[in-house]
């Protein structure tokens, strides 16, 4: 049984580190491969994306859009995957289906913030589904096959949320 103290790599596994500036017979001696004097040859350029003082282009770029941090991201089904998943067998039409029996079944990968039901396809079994939401096409599929929808999203009632709730209030 090997200690831990006495652990290394395959013998070949591991390429050494290249020592520069130890002297001309290590090959990489004197300017250690940086070229000759400059700026590029000194430790901590960040030159990268200068223009000689003309403003760069990332910059002179148009900043577009908005990146909501607190918006949902959904795990996306379509009709024809959830009959394809009862065809094969991996999904029980009987049973209920929400988003730990989609996992399982593999339709999806992990179910994010909820599951959205979406209208692509054509749905032949009988499903009793609880997803966060779902499309009014979708739904109307899969009550025309029998089944029932249950979204479990939050009732937008109006009513301003956060900071705006307490001028509202007051």
């Amino acid at each position: 049984m090997t200690k831990l103290n006495e652990l290394a790599p395959r013998p070949g596994s591991v390429k050494g580190r290249m020592r520069v500036g130890r002297g001309p017979g290590s090959g990489k001696g004197k300017t250690a491969g940086r070229g000759v004097k400059g700026q590029k040859s000194r430790t901590g350029v960040s030159i990268a994306g200068f223009e000689g003082g003309q403003m760069p282009l990332h910059m002179r770029m148009p900043k577009r859009g908005f990146n909501n941090p607190f918006a949902l991201e959904f795990a996306e089904v379509n009709l024809w995957r959830l009959e394809q998943a009862v065809a094969a067998g991996k999904l029980d039409a009987k049973a209920p289906v929400d988003a730990t029996a989609l996992v399982a079944a593999g339709v999806i990968r992990r179910p994010l913030d909820g599951v959205k039901l979406l209208g692509k396809g054509e749905l032949k079994a009988k499903l009793n589904l609880t997803v966060y939401a779902a499309s009014a096409a979708a739904k109307a599929a899969v009550e025309k096959a029998g089944g029932s929808v249950t979204t479990t999203a939050p009732v937008d009632t109006g009513e301003p949320k956060g900071k705006l709730q307490k001028k509202v209030r007051a």
